[in-house]
């Protein structure tokens, strides 16, 4: 697939290497977890990448804006997410470590983009 004009966006690139993270880490969870956690932290974490890609294909700001929002609530979604699967025992420290890194830069700059569209 050819560049998207999404692929330019700081806050996309680091939403979709977050979800790309999020899906190989949730490999190892347990299997009863499949419906469960596995499936809700995946949903969360591609919704961030997938919220930011519509928002950007909508024609007004304030449409824009509004898919980032819901964005900005899928990120924060996460942040619960991976401190329960840390609680559980579903990711060690350097996992959780790892991936609370990829959020935070993630939330980071969906904050500048929302910031400098506002």
């Amino acid at each position: 697939m050819g560049d998207q004009p999404y692929h330019k966006i700081i806050a996309w690139q680091a939403a979709d290497d977050f979800a790309v993270s999020v899906y190989k880490v949730t490999v190892d969870f347990p299997a009863e977890e499949k419906f469960g956690l596995t499936s809700q932290i995946r949903r969360a974490a591609t919704s961030v990448a997938l919220n930011i890609v519509e928002g950007q294909a909508r024609a007004t700001r304030p449409d824009y804006l509004r898919f980032l929002t819901m964005s900005r609530g899928s990120i924060a979604e996460c942040a619960y997410l991976l401190e329960l699967s840390g609680k559980l025992g579903y990711l060690n420290n350097e996992k959780c470590r790892i991936l609370e890194a990829k959020r935070k830069r993630a939330a980071f700059f969906l904050e500048r983009i929302i910031e400098s569209l506002k």
